[in-house]
């Protein structure tokens, strides 16, 4: 009887849970790891063109600043890999999960900035100094919208949904898009 009671609404133990939950994270995070990876190495291949002879002093603070983000980036994107190998087997997972989840939360900061930098400095050599800007802003923008307000316009959403359906039944399928 216990362990009915350490169950969770999808009828799963804690354990299983955070097992499942662990699971969903690393498919996000090979999803991001490998747009990281490549602005990593397009930034790194920047520094040996010709063309980077004549950035200016702000372009090169900008193209460092963004390399050091998109380093920061990927270390953070990779911990949780490195978080569950060393305490593999040791009862943490829960804690890896929230651990994890955070981790990659503040990654998803750091590569928005890295982002915005990339396109700052591209559109900056490219077509100047105020069109970068506006090109970087727009970025930030687009990010910050896609990341972090739509989800939460989404939760906000499910949560009146959930509110508005009986509660005879809170776990039955509910189809995904409006009739």
């Amino acid at each position: 009887m216990a362990e009915k009671a350490s169950r969770t609404p999808r009828d799963e133990t804690r354990l299983e849970q955070a097992d499942r939950n662990y699971a969903e994270l690393l498919q996000e995070l090979r999803i991001i790891q490998t747009g990281v990876q490549i602005l990593f190495a397009f930034l790194l291949t920047l520094a040996f063109t010709p063309r980077f002879a004549t950035l200016d002093t702000p372009q090169r603070a900008v193209y460092i600043t963004t390399l050091l983000l998109a380093v920061l980036a990927a270390a953070l994107f990779s911990t949780p890999a490195a978080l569950h190998r060393t305490l593999f087997q040791r009862g943490a997972k829960p804690e890896i999960v929230r651990t994890s989840s955070r981790l990659a939360g503040a990654g998803m900061s750091v590569l928005m900035l890295a982002m915005t930098g990339s396109v700052l400095l591209v559109v900056d050599v490219v077509l100047g100094r105020v069109e970068g800007t506006i090109a970087g802003s727009a970025t930030l923008l687009v990010c910050g919208g896609l990341w972090g307000l739509l989800p939460q316009f989404v939760r906000k959403r499910a949560a009146q949904a959930a509110a508005r359906a009986p509660a005879a039944d809170p776990g039955r399928d509910r189809p995904l898009l409006p009739r």
